[in-house]
């Protein structure tokens, strides 16, 4: 059996991923990594607080390596110590890694590309597998999952703080892909067959937060200013926050 890790997001497709994967007889997954925000104590994109994202991994029962970042951090930045981060899983013998990517080419060769620096290979699950069967699946399995960030371009703010079911997935503009596979929407998962019970949380306030790209970034890039405008900036946030936790699932 193949030691690996998984990079676990907090959202939906890491979580339909990862299903898929424990039940893969070739690997054994024993770790969860995740990225987070060390001034706000939050996983990165998604804006979750840590302490959910730990019950999160206690429930699925893997331990948790978290990667902390800056809130400024740099993509130069961010390679120097994500290599750092990999090398060290490659010395405690983990040679692949999984994602829960499903058609983005331009991120899956980035991620390649930089594990092939230290000689992890990458696996993906969901590849190019279809978003609606995807997110059917998903619901169908019994998963449990609510959006915590919202792209304000595509989606306003009745879309954040929304559990995923149906009518969610039916009020979607035509533009947005039903998994947010483009960055239009990421999401919490609270219940579903891979926890030993669900995750109970409250929402809290939702906010309208705008970023602007980091000047060392902007400076590298092979974008022109212009084309760099086009960037997605602004997003709706809703903050969840941890409740006593619930009880035990019900055999």
């Amino acid at each position: 059996m193949k030691k690996a890790y998984f990079n676990w997001s907090s959202g939906k497709d890491s979580a339909l991923a990862l299903y898929k994967m424990l039940q893969d007889s070739e690997y054994g997954i024993d770790l969860l990594v995740t990225t987070v925000n060390q001034d706000f104590n939050r996983v990165s994109m998604h804006g979750l607080r840590n302490e959910l994202l730990e019950q999160q991994a206690k429930s699925i029962g893997l331990p948790l390596l978290k990667i902390p970042f800056a809130a400024n951090v740099t993509m130069d930045d961010y390679s120097k110590t994500m290599k750092l981060a990999m090398t060290s899983l490659l010395d405690q013998n983990y040679k692949h890694g999984m994602f829960g990517d499903i058609f983005l080419e331009d991120l899956k060769s980035y991620r390649d590309s930089k594990l092939a620096e230290v000689g992890i290979q990458g696996v993906y699950p969901l590849w190019k597998k279809d978003t609606r069967s995807l997110i059917q699946e998903f619901l169908g399995l019994g998963f449990k999952a609510i959006t915590v960030c919202v792209n304000a371009k595509l989606l306003g703010k009745e879309f954040v703080g929304r559990v995923i079911d149906e009518q969610f997935i039916k009020d979607l503009p035509e533009n947005v892909d039903v998994c947010g596979e483009n960055g239009e929407f990421h999401t919490f998962v609270f219940d579903g067959p891979i926890f030993s019970k669900p995750i109970d949380f409250k929402i809290g306030e939702k906010v309208l937060r705008s970023y602007t790209l980091h000047e060392e970034d902007s400076d590298n890039c092979h974008q022109s200013k212009e084309e760099q405008k086009n960037y997605d900036t602004s997003f709706w946030y809703c903050d969840l926050l941890l409740k006593e936790l619930g009880n035990k699932r019900k055999e």
